[in-house]
């Protein structure tokens, strides 16, 4: 492809993206695809000869739309909001365009550096202290990993240059509460730690971890001979966007040694309105903290906020020194490739900057307090609503309940907030995301696409009420 041919195609494939955009509250929250329909639009081996890219354009339509589910749609209320804003989307394109491999500074100096001034931004917007560097990771589950990996080193006297786990005589445990991300147990198996030595620990009522619980739990295994290692503290949890207490947690680590990990992946947006930093008071204590930028603030995904309290010992875990990577200027500069799994790295600073210069830290604020205000006007209609309950506080943009008629037994009104989600969910106009919170069927409906507003709210509301309607009507 030539330059002009680029430029010809590019300015169409802009122009259906734009067009897209226009058009999405017109498209299916969810996609209604079955296993298969993709696929079969597709040849089952590739061509043997190139064909003109223009040709591929109709297949956007025909087969790939139709199997896309619609993040950034106003309906779009599962999960947890994942908004990629335009400004994201052509930093993107440069990143693409320019075809950087920023493993080291030597390879591109401008991506090194505006990674520095990307986290420092993204620091200052969150409030954490200027003890505290950063770096972008793909996602909040490889920071989790990274940071369990250093709570390893950290607690073995970095075990990993002699035997390693192998050659450690007690047992290394991890804590967190029962409502943290999956991300956490995967981390603590693939750090070699193992499952028989995760405490996933009881909750209060608001679904925050007890301190007394951990307390306890530490007490345990120190009694036992075990070795305290890591503990998760979660600012927001996925199910009910539940806080921890990070202050008091951050005190029952120090006086354990073991290393505090902070998940704030979906809360860490709202850090950005000073109002909201009460939810995770204390992170100063913490040794690692991680947050999303690619939810709430509008960086397309991938771009994961990490940030450090000892950078030198981030790099020595993860470091290697192969001559071939070696460069004149090491000494000297960061080379982001030290400081997490991956070897290659993508441009993502540049979206950062494109979005944090778009919107600036008011605009960000702003969008926040929108939603927040949003989650809580249909908390209160749940509230003030005969046979609607809600089940969880909400400090944030998720709002947990369910319908709860009466007359239905535990096993019954699950089955009946199961079939009320799928309902939503297939009409097309709204998606929300069932969950378990400690034994009960769920609704979650996350609020935080850029598009939804008051009218998309409300229309869940009327719908969510007419729906459970119907089906109860057929019982």
């Amino acid at each position: 492809m030539t330059p002009d041919e680029f430029r010809a195609l590019g300015h169409q494939l802009i122009e259906w993206v734009a067009a897209y955009r226009e058009r999405l509250p017109d498209l299916p929250v969810m996609s209604p695809a079955q296993p298969g329909d993709v696929r079969r639009h597709f040849a089952s081996a590739p061509p043997e000869h190139g064909v003109p890219l223009e040709g591929l354009l109709p297949q956007l339509d025909a087969a790939v739309l139709p199997g896309i589910t619609h993040w950034n749609h106003p309906g779009f209320f599962a999960y947890f909001p994942s908004n990629s804003a335009l400004p994201s989307v052509l930093a993107d394109l440069v990143a693409a365009g320019l075809g950087v491999q920023g493993m080291s500074w030597q390879t591109s100096p401008a991506a090194t550096e505006l990674e520095e001034v990307a986290m420092e931004w993204l620091r200052q917007l969150v409030g954490l202290p200027p003890t505290f560097s950063g770096v972008i990771q793909d996602t909040a589950s490889t920071a989790t990993l990274v940071a369990l990996l250093c709570a390893r080193e950290r607690t073995t006297g970095h075990g990993q240059g002699r035997g390693g786990l192998q050659g450690e005589t007690a047992p290394l445990t991890v804590y967190a509460s029962e409502m943290a991300h999956s991300s956490v147990e995967k981390a603590a198996l693939l750090a070699g730690l193992g499952r028989d030595n995760l405490r996933l620990l009881p909750t209060d009522d608001a679904h925050a971890l007890r301190p007394d619980a951990l307390e306890e739990a530490l007490r345990t295994d120190v009694e036992a001979g075990r070795r305290p290692c890591a503990i998760v503290a979660t600012v927001g949890s996925t199910g009910t966007t539940a806080i921890d207490p990070v202050a008091r947690i951050g005190e029952i680590a120090r006086a354990h040694g073991a290393w505090l990990h902070v998940d704030a992946a979906m809360a860490g947006t709202a850090m950005a309105c000073p109002e909201l930093r009460w939810m995770w008071e204390g992170v100063e204590q913490a040794d690692s903290v991680v947050w999303n930028p690619h939810k709430w603030l509008g960086i397309g995904f991938d771009c994961t906020a990490y940030h450090v309290r000892d950078p030198d010992h981030l790099v020595r875990v993860m470091a290697t020194d192969p001559s071939y990577l070696r460069t004149a200027q090491d000494g000297a500069v960061k080379n982001y490739r030290d400081w997490g799994i991956a070897l290659g790295r993508r441009f993502r600073s540049l979206k950062v900057w494109f979005v944090l210069s778009a919107l600036g830290v008011e605009g960000i604020r702003a969008e926040v307090r929108r939603h927040l205000a949003l989650a809580r006007w249909l908390a209160e209609q749940i509230d003030a609503t005969p046979g609607w309950e809600r089940l969880a506080p909400v400090p944030l943009q998720t709002v947990a309940f369910r319908h709860s008629p009466s007359g239905l037994e535990a096993a019954a009104l699950d089955a009946h907030n199961l079939a009320l989600a799928r309902a939503i969910n297939a009409s097309g106009k709204a998606y929300l995301t069932p969950a378990v919170v400690k034994g009960a069927q769920i609704l979650r409906v996350s609020i935080g696409a850029t598009g939804t507003t008051a009218g998309d709210v409300t229309a869940l509301w009327a719908r969510l009420r007419d729906t459970a309607a119907t089906l109860a009507a057929r019982r």
